[in-house]
């Protein structure tokens, strides 16, 4: 422990303390003015000034910097083993302030075959027409990520590893080894993984991007994202971009977030148990086609997720039905414990049909989802309660 003299606030040093640790402790320091254990939320859009140009702590203005802010920064930047974390209004706003900061017409993305929906229309209908060329590869197939970079040149090779909506496992180590060969930059969605299962950082990767709302904030009651790399330069632009462009979470956005975060590893390893044991159960039922979950082994990603993912396989569960698109409808609109919803990544468990929710942006385009397929966000509720509302469900299937 390090003291400051003038302070009674002791300061840890966590640089060898576990991942849960960080997460309680990384830029939590009681209130200086009252020892309030818990950062206050400072809900203010201005801070006095002492003389011109007299800051406070560095602080004027709450869309440049602001102290809950910055606590969740420190937090979620020592969790990941970074050296910089920059929250956002949302996770979409963190990529479109990272490509913007960073790209130039002219440029070329190559993305996986299946991507968030909202990802793939940011990319497409508008950074396309700024100029913004994009490339589309199976991204589990090493050979041909290597096959498109060697034919045309690419800035960033943009992963999701478990991917949205059908959970494929893209290998980051290989994957940065081929890009960082041909000049390209690697950035991993971690949304799936989150940083208790999966460091894209420490397989090569060069930057990190989040949806907070999903298993960081983790109770579904906030809004974010954020951006997580190491290399100071790229920072300064992102930053420099977030001030300019104000996609900004708000304090109490950020509060929310470092509260979810104190319990992450504790919420993302129930949710990954309760994931397993569903997974297993929907692989023993007539009525499913294909259950995708990395933590089967008969996932054909298993093995690389098994080896790159610690302690747990994430809490979604993709299935196709096999009575086909109106099966998946019945059995999406049928559960009680399940909530029909878009997201992820909260206590609760939801249900939802991507091909006419969260994916129908890619209808009629390559990353194109099957219509029997449906994303279950397994929650930590008690995991028979789940598995028996599942199976009251399939009784509604004509």
């Amino acid at each position: 422990m390090t003291t400051d003299k003038t302070s009674k606030t002791s300061v840890p040093d966590l640089s060898a303390a576990g991942l849960a640790t960080r997460a309680i402790h990384a830029g939590q320091e009681p209130d200086a003015a009252t020892g309030a254990v818990v950062p206050p939320i400072y809900m203010t859009s201005t801070f006095k000034q002492d003389g011109v140009g007299g800051l406070r702590g560095g602080y004027d203005y709450s869309r440049s910097v602001n102290p809950t802010r910055d606590v969740f920064d420190t937090q979620l930047a020592s969790i990941e083993g970074a050296r910089h974390a920059i929250a956002f209004s949302s996770g979409l706003a963190a990529i479109d302030v990272l490509l913007r900061s960073t790209l130039k017409p002219g440029d070329r993305i190559l993305l996986g075959n299946d991507v968030y929906g909202g990802t793939y229309r940011l990319l497409s209908q508008v950074f396309v027409p700024w100029g913004v060329g994009l490339g589309v590869v199976d991204m589990t197939d090493l050979e041909a990520i290597s096959h498109a970079l060697e034919s045309t040149a690419y800035s960033y090779v943009w992963v999701e590893t478990p991917s949205n909506p059908l959970l494929g496992i893209t290998d980051i180590a290989a994957t940065s080894e081929v890009a960082h060969n041909h000049g390209a930059k690697v950035v991993v969605d971690n949304t799936f993984a989150s940083p208790v299962l999966q460091h894209p950082l420490d397989e090569g990767a060069d930057v990190v991007v989040y949806s907070t709302t999903k298993y960081i904030g983790g109770h579904s009651d906030v809004v974010g994202g954020a951006v997580v790399l190491n290399d100071d330069a790229t920072k300064d632009r992102v930053a420099f971009l977030q001030n300019a462009a104000g996609a900004v979470p708000s304090p109490f956005d950020s509060w929310l977030d470092i509260r979810g975060l104190k319990t992450l590893e504790l919420r993302v390893r129930r949710h990954s148990e309760n994931a397993l044991a569903v997974a297993q159960w929907l692989e023993s039922r007539p009525e499913v086609e294909r259950v995708w979950y990395p933590g089967l082994e008969s996932h054909p990603g298993h093995a690389i997720a098994a080896r790159q993912m610690h302690g747990g396989f994430g809490g979604m569960v993709s299935i196709q039905l096999a009575g086909g698109g109106d099966a998946a409808r019945d059995f999406a609109g049928a559960t009680r414990i399940f909530t029909l919803a878009e997201s992820l990544g909260g206590v609760e468990s939801l249900i939802e049909l991507p091909a006419a929710m969260t994916h129908a942006s890619v209808s009629g385009t390559t990353l194109e989802v099957p219509a029997n397929l449906v994303r279950l966000s397994v929650g930590v509720e008690t995991v028979d309660d789940l598995i028996a509302d599942l199976g009251d469900a399939f009784a509604h299937i004509d």
